[in-house]
């Protein structure tokens, strides 16, 4: 009997690996190039300051791009969610490159965003192309698109569980669609092998783990859900600002095309409130050897108490007046830099509480606890999964259902 239904499965098995195989190789080898390509135009901005000052220029130039041939594309994640939940008119192949040269043009002129948006983006438009090629009927479509989403975010960070997990859970608040999880996770998993192949290593991070058995501090437990709490309203300010700042944008500027040039103006009146350039970029790299960065807010404990607030500006003007990019490490940042006010204020270890704060107010953000959990322990180590799990979870209930996916449904019947 075992035999027999082994037998029958064995055609889908093998439809679904020659599908996942080389989509999974795509996006893992796409994801790679921006990461090199990232990494080349931030050091490029490090060693040319001046091109800063023409951030509105490269934010008027993608504007008039996406306007005359984004289209569709525009619509970016929310597109793949929507597209995802009920496919329509499709997600379009251009997507993958404009998101791509949009993104790298965002950092080289300094603008604040991430990458997990164009990790995501190209994704799930590789995906696409893939479901057109071959003709899938639009279940398979769906399972496909979310596989490009999570094989883009597990590899763009290296962590191919929680790209997996976040690719099942960003598309409903509360709900887990787990009939895609196998295609899920293995493309996630091969998209990070061949990331890794082409020989490019992810930011390590280091935080101080628990001892073998060792129970958790109850006193230490009891300030990180302290610190949680306020990692959940950081994230509803995120979430807050942005909408109504994209909304502001639309308002007051009407032709897209400009919004970025405003935005950019905006960036630069900030870099001179803030009198810094840390700032800027992706936050990951270090410009001078004293730079705020994210792995400098896990070791160091003279972090201003505002560089979590700064760069929650510098972010949200930049994506809301329509630069591309993610929101993602931004995120990270922003999480990781309270983390180390709060804990030093609290009296608590620095690098513990960078790193909850990193990824709870990832999961307060973009409503997927699970993901920011799978994300902790994959990152940090999974000795201080109780405290990781404890810090997503409160931060997710303090958070709101209304995160930084506007196509995210809430649960219903029908979900």
């Amino acid at each position: 009997m075992i035999a027999a239904a082994a037998q029958a499965r064995l055609p889908s098995i093998l439809r679904w690996t020659a599908i996942l195989v080389p989509l999974a190789a795509v996006v893992g080898t796409a994801s790679a190039f921006f990461l090199w390509a990232l990494d080349a135009v931030t050091r490029l901005r490090f060693a040319n300051p001046w091109l800063l000052f023409l951030l509105p220029v490269g934010g008027l130039l993608v504007g008039m791009i996406y306007q005359r041939v984004g289209k569709s594309a525009a619509g970016g994640n929310n597109l793949l969610i929507d597209e995802i939940h009920q496919p329509g008119a499709g997600v379009p192949r251009r997507m993958a490159p404009l998101i791509l040269f949009g993104t790298l043009v965002t950092h080289l002129f300094g603008g604040s965003a991430g990458r997990e948006g164009t990790a995501v983006q190209m994704g799930g438009s590789i995906a696409a192309a893939f479901a057109r090629m071959l003709a899938l009927d639009a279940a398979s479509v769906r399972i496909v698109l979310m596989a490009g989403v999570a094989a883009g975010f597990g590899s763009i960070f290296g962590t191919p569980v929680a790209g997996a997990v976040f690719a099942l859970e960003v598309l409903v608040v509360g709900r887990v669609q787990y009939d895609a999880l196998i295609p899920c996770f293995f493309a996630s998993l091969l998209a990070d092998w061949t990331c890794r192949f082409w020989g490019i290593g992810h930011t390590h991070y280091q935080i101080e783990l628990l001892p073998p058995g060792a129970l958790p501090d109850p006193w230490l437990m009891g300030k990180v859900m302290l610190a949680s709490a306020a990692f959940g309203l950081a994230a509803l300010l995120f979430s807050t600002l942005s909408h109504r700042l994209a909304d502001a944008f639309k308002t007051y500027v009407p032709r897209p095309e400009l919004r970025p040039v405003v935005g950019g103006i905006l960036v630069i009146a900030l870099f001179f409130l803030a009198g810094t350039s840390d700032y800027l970029g992706l936050g990951v790299l270090a410009e001078h050897p004293d730079s705020i960065t994210l792995p400098a807010l896990f070791t160091s404990t003279g972090i201003p108490a505002s560089a979590w607030a700064w760069k929650l500006l510098f972010t949200v003007i930049t994506l809301s007046a329509g630069f591309k990019g993610g929101e993602v490490t931004p995120l990270f940042f922003i999480g990781a830099a309270l983390g180390n006010a709060l804990g030093t204020v609290l009296g608590a270890p620095v690098d513990l509480f960078a790193g909850i704060g990193f990824v709870a107010i990832f999961a307060g953000a973009t409503n997927t606890p699970l993901a920011s959990i799978f994300l902790g322990m994959e990152l940090f180590g999974a000795e201080n999964g109780l405290y990781i799990a404890t810090a997503c979870i409160i931060a997710y209930a303090c958070s709101g259902s209304k995160g930084i996916y506007s196509a995210q449904r809430l649960p219903s019947s029908h979900n």
